[in-house]
């Protein structure tokens, strides 16, 4: 062969057809990923309550499991060394479609695991008592009132960890350590009362937006020393899919390491 029959590349042929089960699966999967994502943002940002944003979600997750489905069929049939192109745009949606599915098949699994409860406390018999927040709880659907023995006993059933906490401190440094850990965890203070030794608080959930409200009781031990209550009740949606509860776990953690620190 003459270097002039070399010197340019030959023509390549034409690029193989697109899967079009591949590009299916992952237009599936993105609308289902959207759905998703607008669920949240749509309830945090007040365009529809969160039922509505519920609804989004679900259908996000029928859409999220079709086009897993659907991109792993086109997958197969895009691979390497096959006649069809479109493996790398399966592998995409099949990982966009797992997680719009995955995430409130998470959730679900979740919802089963903890009682229909939404306001959990440290203290069952004598729970704090919300008084700055009531006004910012008008319009929610749950009451600040507490439920009685029969949440109790739920309560006590799942998380029988969460009880009131005695700190070998006296009760002004608990009440200051307790606001510096609301503080840390981002919570909006709505009052700090260091006479009453009451903190009331908001904490918003990051991707529906929801609001739930907090109230710490700094109490003299008998013994000597302090005791810290706390209490966590979400304003709407019968079961909190364990949300106080886990608030209240990091709230005592982080306090109680903070009070030993300045023990």
């Amino acid at each position: 062969m003459s270097w002039s029959e070399n010197r340019w590349p030959k023509p390549i042929g034409p690029k193989p057809p697109l899967s079009r089960l591949a590009l299916a699966g992952f237009v599936m999967s993105a609308i289902a990923v959207a759905a998703a994502a607008g669920a949240g943002l749509g309830t945090r940002s007040g365009w529809w309550n969160f039922r509505e944003g519920f609804r989004f979600l679900r259908w996000g997750a029928y859409f999220g499991a079709a086009g897993t489905a659907i991109s792993a069929a086109g997958g197969i049939f895009a691979r390497p060394g096959t006649r069809r192109r479109g493996f790398l745009l399966a592998i995409a949606g099949i990982v966009l479609g797992a997680a719009a599915f995955g995430v409130p098949g998470n959730w679900y699994r979740m919802a089963k695991a903890v009682p229909m409860i939404h306001d959990i406390t440290t203290d069952t018999e004598n729970p704090p008592d919300f008084v700055s927040i009531l006004p910012l709880r008008k319009d929610a659907s749950n009451p600040a009132e507490y439920g009685g023995p029969e949440i109790a006993a739920k309560q006590h059933a799942a998380y029988p960890d969460i009880r009131p906490l005695p700190v070998a401190i006296s009760p002004s440094r608990a009440y200051e350590a307790a606001l510096a850990t609301a503080r840390r965890m981002n919570w909006r203070l709505v009052e700090g009362n260091p006479s009453e030794r009451r903190i009331e608080a908001v904490a918003t959930t990051r991707w529906f937006g929801f609001k739930d409200d907090i109230v710490i009781r700094i109490s003299p031990a008998a013994s000597g020393g302090s005791v810290l209550d706390i209490r966590s009740v979400s304003r709407v949606g019968l079961s909190d899919i364990g949300t106080n509860a886990r608030r209240i776990r990091t709230f005592l953690k982080t306090f109680s390491d903070a009070a030993k620190a300045g023990s």
